[in-house]
């Protein structure tokens, strides 16, 4: 059975009674919640724990692991981001959500050091557009996804060209982002998907978790066998030329 992994920081949830409010078990608890709804298998790690409850036993056995961090990512220890690198490459899914952009394991990933962009907390109302309707991450969908109230991200967002884009947001203030882009790295899939500030209920909406249950189970590893690279020896006799 595929095996999740939900990442937070939980920093936001202990420090602030505002977020603890919308978040009681922290946002990791309430991501890992819903995924479990939906028939998955969840694990939970956060930032205090040893070695941030990423272990090589916990990544060796995690199939998806879900990203979110904002105050901390600096604490993050380099040995941790390595392994998660490795297991990406080796075919882990990774889904990075709203301030991970600027996690260590994103710039490391995407070859850009922390995703800069353009932001304000001004309660602008977002409205996701799905320009890639035929995308597994987007089924059962309409045409947008509108939340009342959000932290505006706007472009330029220094990041690659994504694979794929799944979603653009427009905002109230009059800016546009990339907001759902897929990547691959390795035999690795990512996706990253913006909406989701501590002070706002956005992993409460229901669209908001169909969009990251989705992505969940589009990430699972493929299995398809693992390049093989160097020197090596020819498949059938080569035929002397001349």
């Amino acid at each position: 059975m595929m095996k999740v992994t939900v990442w937070n920081e939980f920093r936001h949830e202990q420090r602030h009674a505002a977020v603890r409010e919308i978040y009681p078990d922290g946002i990791h608890g309430t991501i890992a919640g819903f995924l479990e709804k939906a028939g998955l298998t969840v694990a939970t790690a956060t930032l205090d724990e040893p070695e941030h409850g990423l272990t090589d036993e916990v990544l060796a056995e995690t199939d998806v692991l879900v990203w979110w961090g904002h105050l901390a990512h600096h604490e993050v220890q380099d040995s941790v981001v390595d392994n998660v690198y490795r297991r990406v490459m080796d075919g882990m899914g990774l889904i990075v959500l709203h301030s991970g952009h600027a996690s260590k394991i994103f710039g490391r990933l995407l070859g850009t050091p922390t995703g800069q962009l353009k932001w304000r907390e001004a309660d602008d109302k977002e409205r996701i557009w799905v320009i890639n309707p035929a995308h597994p991450i987007a089924a059962g969908l309409g045409e947008y996804i509108e939340l009342p109230k959000e932290e505006m991200y706007g472009e330029h967002f220094n990041i690659p060209a994504p694979d794929e884009l799944v979603f653009v947001s427009w905002f109230e203030g009059g800016e546009v982002f990339r907001s759902g882009a897929v990547f691959y790295r390795g035999r690795g899939k990512i996706f990253y998907f913006r909406p989701g500030h501590e002070t706002y209920p956005t992993y409460h909406n229901e669209e908001i978790q169909r969009v990251i249950t989705n992505a969940v189970q589009w990430a699972v590893p493929s299995g398809a066998a693992a390049p093989v690279y160097g020197n090596r020896a020819p498949l059938e006799p080569i035929q002397v030329k001349g």
